[in-house]
């Protein structure tokens, strides 16, 4: 299921109304709701998006949610022409194992191509050294 269909779902229970509803609410087929929230549609246009935060009257921030959740749905990828030979080729790898995923390697893939953008966020804290006590604090008798 990808993101946007688990959040359309969770979306739709936490309003309490049927894709029947939300359909009619918003102008859409509720056979066009169905096939969005269990995975067989890609993600929404976003007309169809401007449609849901409008007849849900979604907040800004559920807004930018649903939005993001749309963005990452997308199931196509497309390379820029000049992409170096070994983009190819780690894509052409993982496209070979993709089905066979576990969620936790998923994970650890993500983490490590965002890994530059978590360096960069970090702060550089200074390194807090002891303080060495004086002799005569230090020796106990």
């Amino acid at each position: 299921m990808s993101p946007f269909a688990h959040h359309l779902h969770e979306l739709r229970m936490r309003h309490g109304i049927r894709q029947n509803e939300l359909a009619e609410l918003i102008g859409y087929d509720q056979t066009y709701i169905s096939a969005l929230e269990v995975g067989l549609k890609g993600p929404p246009t976003p007309e169809f998006v401007d449609k849901l935060v409008e007849g849900l009257a979604l907040s800004r921030t559920e807004e930018a949610a649903l939005r993001s959740a749309a963005e990452v749905s997308d199931r196509k990828l497309v390379l820029d022409a000049d992409s170096h030979p070994e983009i190819y080729l780690m894509l052409a790898a993982l496209k070979r194992r993709l089905r066979e995923l576990h969620p936790a390697q998923a994970r650890m893939i993500r983490e490590l191509v965002d890994l530059p953008d978590t360096v960069r966020q970090q702060e550089h804290e200074p390194v807090k050294r002891l303080r060495r006590r004086k002799t005569e604090e230090g020796v106990r008798m």
